[in-house]
C-alpha cells in the first residue's frame, strides 16, 4: 500500500527522519520495500524552491502569430506579473476575458529551473532557457504534471485549488513523500492510512488524530428513501445506507486527485473518488448508487403503471416503490452486468446486494451497471457493510475478480466501521459535490459484535518474551494502540479491552505480540538460557530422503518440485489411450485453479511436465522428484501419504564437444545405472531386475526392480504414445517411480566396513556361448552360487555381449571377469578348481559353451 505523508500527517505527527520512521514501522511488522520522493530532496528531479513556485494567472491573451499558443500573465509573488507562452488547452477559454479577478492556481518554473521535457517520451531532464516561440520572447512556463513528474499527463497544465498560496515553494506544496507498505494478511488492520498512522504513534509516542464521525444531515428522514434487509446475516452482519440529493458530478478538487494518484488510485470524478478516498483514509470500502435509478427500479415494481415517470411520481406521492435494498444469496441462474461490463452468471454462493428488479451488485466486490452513477447522476445512495471474510474471497476468487476492496474485505474488517465509512462519504461527497445529506441512516445491525476482555497477567509476558516488561511500560503500549487497560490491585494481571478495530486479538498470546512489536524486537535483551537444552534426536525418515537427494544429485540428477495438485486427466495421459485412473482420487474443496482441482496419485506425470519444458531449452534432462503422492484411505477423510521417487531422463549421452563423444541417445541401461548406483549408495543388497510389462513402458524395455522379493518400483523407456501424449521430440525417454516406503525397509540398518586387501587380486576372463533366452543374471547367479563354497571368488561382472553368425543362430556370448580375492596370496591349483566348479555347473544347468 502506498502511503503519502502528507497524508498520513492528517492524523499523526511525524517527529522522525523518514529514513527511521521507515525502519521502526519494518521492524514493527509493517514492511516499507521502497520509498519515493516527490518534488523533494531524495528525487530525481528536485523542484528548486526559489524557481519552482506556486502563481496565479490573471490574464490570458491571444498569441499574435499562432493559434495554438495563448500569452499568460502569471503572478507569482513578484511585483508585477511575468508573462509566459503556452499552448495549454485548458486555459484558452480563459482567452480575451480581459483581466481575471480569480484566476486559476498554476505551478509556475522561472528560467534555470529543471524539469522533465513534456515533449519527449519518458522522463528527459531539460533546463529552461530562453527562446522565442513565433516571434514571442519565452523564458519561463506553467507546468503540466509531466513536466514535474507527476504523472504522464502533458493535455494541460496543473490547475490547484483556490487555496494554494501564490508564492510559496511548489515542494512545500505539492512536494511528498510515499512510503510502500506491505501489508500483508497478520497486519490488515493497516490497510488503510488511519491505519498507519495509529502504528506510527504507538512507535513515536505522538497522539493520533481521529477524524470525526458525525453527519452533517439536514435532509428528509432517511427512512422515508431507502428500506434495507439482510436476508443471509451469516454473510452480512451490518448494512448501512445514507442519501445525499442533489449532487454535481465533476472533476474532484486537486488535492483529492493529488493524494489518489500518489496512493495508486486514478481519479475519475468527484463522487466515484470518495469511494476510493474513505477506502483508502480508514479502510472501510464504500459503494455509490445512483438513487434515481434504484428508484426507477423500484416504481417498475409498484401496482402503478403508465410509464416510468409516472410510476416514480405516483410512488413518492404515496410513499410506495421507495427501494427496498435486500442483501441474499444469488439465485440459481441469476444473471448480472457488472460494472466491467461482463455478464456473469451467478449461483447460490454468491452474496448479492439486489432490490425488488434483482441484483444490483456484487456484495464487498463490485456494483452492477444499471445503478453505477454517472455524469447525469444527482442523487446517490452511499452503502457500506460487512461481509464475511471466507464468502468474499471465495466469490472473487470464482469471479476472477480482485479488487482493492475484497482484499480488504477478504483479510476482515469490524463491522464498526460500517457506519463510520458511510458517515465520513455522505460528509465528503457534500463536501465535493454539494448537496443536502439526508437526516439519520439506515442502519441493519441484528446482532452487534461483542467487546473482548482478555486477562492479561505478568508472567504469562515474561514467560512468552523470556524478560520483564513493567506493568506502566505494557498499559503504555497497549493503550497508545488503543486498547482500554485496567490493572489489578496486586499489579500481576491486566484486564485488557480490545478495540473494535482489532478483530486480529482473541488471547493473551495476540497481545504479548503487539507489547512485543511496539517494545522493539531489536531492543530484547540478550539473556542465557536457564534450563538445559532438551535432547537432540534424529529425523531417520527426514535423513534417508537427504541421503537419496545426494546420491541422485552425485549421479548428474537436478531436483524438481511440482505441485502435489493436478488433474485426473492430467495424469491419464500415462497410458497410452489416455483413460484416467480408476481409483478414487482426493478432490479438493477450493481448487486455486481448473488445473489444479485433486490430488496426485502419482509423480511422474507432473515431472514428465516439467521435463516436456526443459527439453524446449536443454537437450540432455536428467531430473527426479521425491514427495508425497495422495491416495484415499477406507479409514478415514485423509488421504494417504506414501512417500515416491521418480526419475526421467532424456537427451544424448554425452554432450557435443571437439573431443568428439557419444552422441547416441540414452537408452534403458543408463537409467538402469544410475538406479544401481542409488542401491550401492544406500548398501542395499540383493536386487534383481526382471523384465515385465507395463503400459506407460515401452515393450520389452521394462524392468521390475526387486530387492529380496519385494517390489520396489518399475521403470523403462516410455511408449511412444505416451511420450507423445507429453509432446516429447521423437527421442526415447526413460522413467522410473519407485516406492520410497518399500525401499527404506531394505536399507540395513548399519554397514560393515573392511580393511583394505593386504594381498592382490587375481582376476581372469570367461566368455560363455549360451541359447539367448537366457539371461545375464541367470548366469551370473550360477556363477556365484558354484563358488559359494570356497569364498575365493569375489567379484563378477558382465562386460561384454556378443551375438553374431559366427556363435550360431539363437545363441549370444556372455563374457564375464571373475575377480578371486582372499587375505593370503592365492596359487593357480586354487584359483584352477573354482573355475572348473563354475564351468561344470554351467555346463550341467545351462549347456553353456566355453569360448575359445
Amino acid at each position: 500500500m502506498k502511503v503519502p505523508l502528507s497524508w498520513l500527517k492528517d492524523y499523526v505527527d511525524i517527529t522522525l527522519p523518514i529514513a527511521e520512521l521507515a525502519d521502526r514501522l519494518t521492524f514493527a511488522g509493517l514492511e516499507v520495500e521502497h520509498i519515493d520522493y516527490v518534488g523533494v530532496s531524495g528525487a530525481e528531479l528536485v523542484w528548486d524552491r526559489d524557481k519552482i513556485v506556486i502563481a496565479q494567472i490573471v490574464e490570458v491573451r491571444p498569441h499574435p502569430n499562432a493559434d495554438r499558443l495563448v500569452l499568460a500573465d502569471v503572478d507569482y509573488g513578484a511585483s508585477e506579473p511575468h508573462q509566459v507562452v503556452t499552448g495549454a488547452p485548458n486555459i484558452f477559454d480563459l482567452k480575451g476575458q480581459g483581466r481575471l479577478t480569480n484566476g486559476p492556481k498554476v505551478v509556475y518554473a522561472r528560467e534555470g529551473s529543471v524539469l522533465y521535457d513534456g515533449h519527449q517520451p519518458g522522463k528527459v531532464l531539460m533546463t529552461l532557457k530562453p527562446a522565442k516561440l513565433r516571434g514571442v520572447k519565452s523564458d519561463s512556463m506553467v507546468c503540466s504534471e509531466k513536466e514535474l513528474g507527476l504523472s504522464d499527463e502533458h493535455e494541460g497544465i496543473i490547475l490547484l485549488d483556490d487555496d494554494a498560496p501564490i508564492g510559496s515553494a511548489a515542494a512545500d506544496y505539492l512536494g511528498d513523500i510515499v512510503l510502500d507498505i506491505a501489508i500483508l494478511p497478520n497486519i490488515a488492520r493497516a490497510s488503510s492510512i488511519l491505519g498507519v498512522a495509529r502504528e506510527v504513534a504507538a512507535l513515536t509516542g505522538q497522539k493520533l488524530h481521529q477524524p470525526t464521525y458525525e453527519l452533517k444531515g439536514t435532509g428528509p428522514k432517511i427512512e422515508n428513501g431507502v428500506k434495507v434487509q439482510i436476508n443471509d446475516q451469516d454473510l452480512c452482519s451490518r448494512f448501512t445506507a445514507t442519501i445525499v440529493r442533489g449532487v454535481k458530478p465533476g472533476p474532484s478538487p486537486y488535492w483529492v486527485q493529488r493524494r489518489l494518484r500518489l496512493a495508486g488510485q486514478r481519479p475519475i470524478n468527484n463522487i466515484v473518488d470518495v469511494s476510493n478516498y474513505i477506502m483508502l483514509d480508514i479502510g472501510q470500502p464504500i459503494h455509490t448508487f445512483d438513487y434515481d435509478k434504484l428508484l426507477k427500479r423500484a416504481a417498475l415494481s409498484s401496482p402503478e403503471r403508465g410509464g416510468v415517470t409516472r410510476a416514480v411520481k405516483h410512488a413518492v406521492r404515496t410513499g410506495g416503490g421507495v427501494p427496498t435494498i435486500i442483501v441474499r444469496r444469488a439465485k440459481a441462474g441469476e444473471h448480472m452486468l457488472t460494472l466491467d461490463g461482463i455478464d456473469r452468471e451467478l449461483n447460490p454462493d454468491n452474496l448479492m446486494i439486489t432490490d425488488a428488479q434483482g441484483p444490483v451488485g456484487v456484495a464487498g466486490i463490485m456494483g452492477g451497471m444499471e445503478t453505477e452513477v454517472d455524469a447525469h447522476t444527482t442523487d446517490v445512495l452511499i452503502e457500506a457493510a460487512n461481509f464475511n471474510m471466507i464468502n468474499i474471497r471465495q466469490t472473487t476468487q470464482q469471479m476472477k475478480l480482485p479488487s482493492e476492496a475484497s482484499a480488504r474485505f477478504g483479510r476482515g474488517i469490524h463491522p464498526a466501521m460500517a457506519l463510520r465509512g458511510n458517515i465520513r462519504s455522505a460528509n465528503l461527497i457534500q463536501q465535493l459535490g454539494g448537496g443536502t445529506i439526508d437526516t439519520g441512516s439506515v442502519d441493519v445491525y441484528p446482532q452487534p459484535a461483542e467487546t473482548i476482555t482478555i486477562n492479561l497477567t505478568l508472567s504469562e509476558v515474561k514467560r512468552l518474551l523470556g524478560f520483564e516488561i513493567s506493568v506502566e511500560e505494557i498499559t503504555r503500549i497497549l493503550e497508545s494502540l488503543e486498547f482500554k487497560s485496567a490493572v489489578s490491585s496486586q499489579q500481576s494481571a491486566i484486564s485488557v479491552t480490545v478495540p473494535d478495530h482489532r478483530i486480529d486479538c482473541t488471547g493473551p498470546h495476540d497481545l504479548i505480540e503487539e507489547i512485543a512489536r511496539i517494545y522493539g524486537y531489536d531492543r530484547f535483551p540478550q539473556v542465557g538460557m536457564t534450563d538445559e537444552l532438551p535432547p537432540q534426536r534424529s529425523n531417520p525418515s527426514l535423513e534417508f530422503e537427504e541421503h537419496v537427494r545426494d546420491l541422485l544429485v552425485q549421479s548428474g540428477l537436478t531436483e524438481a518440485i511440482t505441485y502435489s495438485m493436478t488433474t485426473p486427466r492430467r495424469e491419464a495421459k500415462l497410458l497410452p489411450d489416455h483413460r484416467p485412473d480408476d481409483r478414487p482420487y482426493v478432490e479438493i474443496a477450493n481448487p486455486i485453479s481448473a488445473e489444479r482441482t485433486h490430488m496426485r496419485h502419482t509423480l511422474l506425470a507432473s515431472l514428465l511436465e516439467v521435463v516436456t519444458q526443459n527439453v524446449r531449452h536443454h537437450e540432455y534432462v536428467a531430473m527426479f522428484e521425491l514427495n508425497k503422492v495422495y491416495l484415499a484411505s477406507e479409514d478415514g477423510p485423509l488421504p494417504d501419504e506414501p512417500r515416491r521417487l521418480s526419475i526421467v531422463m532424456t537427451g544424448p549421452r554425452e554432450p557435443l564437444s571437439w573431443q568428439g563423444g557419444d552422441r547416441n541417445p540414452i537408452d534403458f541401461y543408463d537409467l538402469k545405472g544410475v538406479i544401481e548406483a542409488l542401491l550401492r549408495g544406500l548398501h542395499v543388497e540383493g536386487e534383481d531386475f526382471e523384465a515385465t510389462e507395463h503400459p506407460t513402458y515401452y515393450p520389452g524395455r521394462t524392468a521390475r526392480l526387486k530387492v529380496k522379493g519385494t517390489s520396489i518400483g518399475v521403470f523403462g523407456e516410455l511408449h511412444p504414445l505416451v511420450r507423445e501424449g507429453f509432446d516429447f521430440p521423437d527421442q526415447p525417454v526413460l522413467a522410473a517411480e519407485l516406492d520410497l516406503e518399500a525401499l527404506t525397509k531394505q536399507v540395513p540398518a548399519s554397514v560393515n566396513v573392511i580393511d583394505v586387501p593386504r594381498f592382490p587380486a587375481v582376476t581372469e576372463d570367461m566368455a560363455l556361448i549360451v541359447d539367448e533366452k537366457i539371461s545375464a543374471d541367470q548366469i551370473l547367479s550360477i556363477i556365484l552360487q558354484a563358488a559359494a563354497g570356497d569364498g575365493l571368488l569375489k567379484r563378477a561382472e558382465l562386460f561384454d555381449v556378443f551375438k553374431g553368425d559366427r556363435i550360431g543362430a539363437g545363441k549370444k556370448s556372455l563374457a564375464y571377469r571373475l575377480t578371486y580375492q582372499v587375505d593370503r596370496t592365492l596359487t593357480d591349483p586354487e584359483v584352477v578348481k573354482v573355475r572348473e566348479s563354475i564351468v561344470k555347473r554351467l555346463q550341467d544347468e545351462v549347456s553353456a559353451v566355453i569360448r575359445g
